[in-house]
Parts: structure tokens; C-alpha cells; sequence
């Protein structure tokens, strides 16, 4: 968590949408584009903030099924 002024609660729900931004300079691509990259691995990127306070994101993955065998880096004797 970072202890920076926190996102406001009415924007809360935009900050993924591509190109929302509250800062007067900047393109506000980076949380679209770390929330689609997290959506295209199955997980989840979550977001808790208070103003004021701070905001932490979590980056959920999902449990595989099953583990998949895999065959060992070349070199590796193991």
C-alpha cells in the first residue's frame, strides 16, 4: 500500500477504462493496460483505496489445476 492522497471513490470504477486520467499530464493507459494483461492470464487485479491514505492494488492469479510436467532447462541434470 502506498501512502499517497488515495483515488476518490466516484473515480474508483474509471480507473481502468482507457485513457482516464485525474492528472493534468499523462496518457492514463498504464492501468488499462496492467488490467488487461491480468484478464488475458485468468487473474485478477483488484484495488482497495482511501482517501488520504493510500491505495493498494492485488494481483490475483489463478491456482493451477493440475501441475504441468515440464521438460528441465537445457543443461539441467535434475
Amino acid at each position: 500500500m502506498d501512502d499517497g492522497c488515495g483515488i476518490a471513490p466516484e473515480d474508483l470504477d474509471r480507473i481502468f477504462d482507457p485513457f482516464f486520467t485525474t492528472k493534468p499530464v499523462g496518457e492514463g493507459t498504464g492501468l488499462a493496460i496492467s488490467h488487461q494483461i491480468a484478464r488475458s492470464h485468468g487473474a485478477e487485479l483488484a484495488v482497495e483505496s482511501r482517501l488520504g491514505e493510500g491505495t493498494e492494488f492485488t494481483l490475483r492469479f489463478p491456482a493451477p489445476d493440475t501441475l504441468e510436467s515440464r521438460d528441465p532447462p537445457p543443461g539441467h541434470s535434475g
